[in-house]
């Protein structure tokens, strides 16, 4: 397992008339997440991109605990909780101090860019993640 966390504050514009963030941002801030957490492991999307792979989101679920508001920061926890083979799920928390905001994950498929076509979770990103998940 490896997990990383970041912060952001919510904006105004992240709220909606009844001054709650606006239930399709948590999306944006999952995405947030999971390219911190991949970041952290030490590669950018852009040089896996490079690499000649993509990582389309191919499924997504959120559960909302609590609402969160203008101005407030929150915690966005991202976690790899298994070894990816073709495909790649992380799982997220969200918090304002000790409060859980929301929980969920994405699932993306592994994309040759050259292909366009499914593969396997690419040796690039083995290297980075074998160190957590030691058989």
């Amino acid at each position: 397992m490896v997990s990383s966390k970041t912060t952001i504050r919510i904006r105004y514009a992240d709220t909606d008339q009844m001054k709650y963030v606006y239930n399709g941002k948590y999306l944006e801030f999952f995405e947030v997440g999971r390219t911190e957490l991949i970041r952290d492991l030490g590669m950018s999307y852009k040089s896996f991109e490079e690499a000649g792979y993509m990582l389309p989101l191919y499924d997504a679920y959120v559960k909302y605990h609590s609402p969160a508001f203008y101005d407030e920061v929150i915690e966005i926890e991202s976690t790899l909780n298994q070894k990816p083979m073709a495909r790649l799920r992380i799982d997220y928390t969200i918090r304002v101090g000790d409060r859980v905001i929301a929980t969920g994950y994405t699932q993306h498929a592994f994309i040759s860019a050259e292909t366009g076509k499914p593969t396997r979770s690419p040796e690039i990103f083995n290297k980075l993640i074998d160190k957590y998940f030691k058989e």
